[in-house]
């Protein structure tokens, strides 16, 4: 067929799909509805019902295919509690630090910052993400470590002491910031920050700059201004991020397994019963945890307005 038939023929088909949408919506959405369908929800429809089945007892790593909740009935005891409220305590630590951060940064970009200034905050919020997430993780360890620059630098100003009785606070503390809660909450902090630093920019580049001058034309003073005027508006952007900061350390395995105390973290726990234990229903069990605090977030976030602003 030469050139010109290929071109009548290319022709003809894009007419025809032209005058019936229906049809060409349906050959446009099928490719990734199908991925979407077959690949991910199959595969987490897959993950339920394997947490349905029971490792026989008498057979070490043998998954009975049998309808049971004995599965879910070993995840309610006390040591998986402590576990899911670790991991929830640490992920809803990280969100509001993550907030408190990302804020005040944000609005410098959008309200103050200079073009030029603009983008070089863009380039080092964004920098750290071409990177290896693994080889960040572990250049955080060497930081926070008693040898490194952390350590160095406190000791230098005088302020090793209290760092020290920062250390020794229960819960919280460790022999060095590495192998502690705290440098835990450091390194996820570094990690996600970028995830909700960007949906508020994107919050405040939508609040309208009349606004705000109407605010200060009325007499409020900024703060005033800031509390009732952008911050209800860019409110559902951190929401939004919020959402990437809560699930990614709600999911994360690395982070606990290089930094911290060696305390288990759901994903840490997932991983154990996975690959050493051998037990699948138990380790699909304590993956649909996470999935059930995240559509009961999810459904809080979808109340705040944080779709709108994604």
């Amino acid at each position: 067929m030469g050139s010109a038939g290929r071109h009548s023929l290319g022709r003809r088909l894009s007419t025809y799909l032209y005058r019936r949408s229906t049809l060409a919506l349906l050959l446009l959405l099928t490719p990734p509805l199908m991925w979407l369908g077959v690949v991910y929800l199959g595969s987490l429809f897959a993950l339920l019902v394997q947490s349905f089945y029971h490792i026989d007892t008498g057979i070490a790593g043998h998954v009975v295919p049998e309808f049971t909740l004995a599965t879910y009935r070993d995840l309610l005891t006390l040591p998986h509690f402590d576990i899911i409220g670790r991991t929830t305590l640490m992920a809803s630590v990280v969100t509001a630090l993550a907030g408190v951060v990302a804020f005040p940064l944000a609005l410098y970009m959008v309200r103050y910052a200079s073009p030029r200034t603009r983008s070089i905050l863009y380039l080092a919020v964004l920098l750290p993400l071409w990177s290896s997430y693994l080889v960040r993780v572990y250049a955080w360890k060497l930081i926070l470590s008693k040898e490194g620059i952390v350590n160095w630098l406190v000791t230098q100003i005088g302020l090793n002491g209290a760092l020290e009785g920062l250390l020794s606070i229960p819960g919280i503390g460790g022999p060095s910031l590495s192998a502690s809660p705290i440098g835990m909450v450091v390194v996820f902090l570094y990690a996600w920050l970028p995830y909700m630093i960007l949906p508020i920019i994107a919050a405040l580049e939508r609040v309208p700059r009349s606004l705000t001058e109407a605010s200060g034309d009325l007499g409020a003073r900024p703060f005033a201004t800031f509390r009732r005027v952008i911050l209800p508006l860019a409110f559902p952007g951190a929401v939004a991020g919020s959402i990437f900061t809560f699930s990614l350390t709600l999911g994360d395995f690395i982070i606990p397994t290089i930094i911290g105390d060696s305390s288990p973290f759901i994903g840490l726990a997932v991983q154990s019963y996975q690959g050493v234990a051998g037990n699948l229903p138990l380790a699909a069990a304590m993956t649909v945890v996470p999935m059930a605090i995240m559509a009961v977030y999810l459904t809080l976030a979808k109340k705040l307005g944080a779709f709108d602003a994604l």
